[in-house]
């Protein structure tokens, strides 16, 4: 079983390292979303380029917290069925919901999402509003760029469930924010 621990504390260095993208694109959002309020009411002066800025970071904090937030198990969950429960019931749950919801999910949102990236790209999209950011196949490449961190995050879900069904380790140890947010 030691297979099992390291190949789910590398899943988990993952999971963190994407919500540590999370927490930088947050806080260069807010200090974007600073300047626009400052910039607006104390100089007048208003850019649509900054404004955008704005949701393309909300996209990288969004689209890349996800991950951390499945290892964290900080998701959203019907805790009716799960809540007090005993740890192996849990282990179910979420080896079931990663590999048999998150991971075709994270293979959609991926297929769908590279089609849309490429649409973009191949009309040269951009804002439609005078300087606004051009490059929107960028942004728009965030969706399957991140379905695969997803992906990523569903299988060391998948790993951690065994880990605990094998009693190597515990929900109570890995929930919370650990240190990141």
């Amino acid at each position: 079983m030691r297979w099992l621990i390291a190949v789910d504390d590398g899943l988990g260095a993952v999971s963190r390292a994407c919500g540590w993208v999370a927490s930088v694109a947050f806080v260069l959002m807010m200090l974007n979303v600073f300047y626009d309020v400052v910039a607006r009411y104390a100089f007048n002066e208003v850019s649509i380029g900054m404004q955008e800025l704005e949701w393309h970071l909300y996209a990288v904090v969004f689209l890349m917290g996800i991950p951390y937030a499945m290892r964290t198990d900080g998701h959203v969950r019907v805790d009716v069925l799960y809540a007090g429960r005993s740890e192996a019931f849990k282990a179910w749950v979420n080896l079931v919901g990663a590999l048999f919801f998150a991971l075709p999910i994270a293979a959609m949102i991926a297929w769908l999402g590279w089609g849309y990236m490429l649409d973009a790209y191949h009309m040269g999209e951009g804002s439609g509003d005078p300087g606004g950011l051009p490059y929107r196949f960028i942004v728009k490449g965030l969706i399957p760029f991140s379905s695969f961190w997803l992906a990523v995050a569903s299988v060391g879900m998948a790993t951690f469930a065994l880990r605990v069904l094998v009693k190597e380790s515990a929900y109570d140890e890995q929930t919370g924010a650990g240190g990141l947010a």
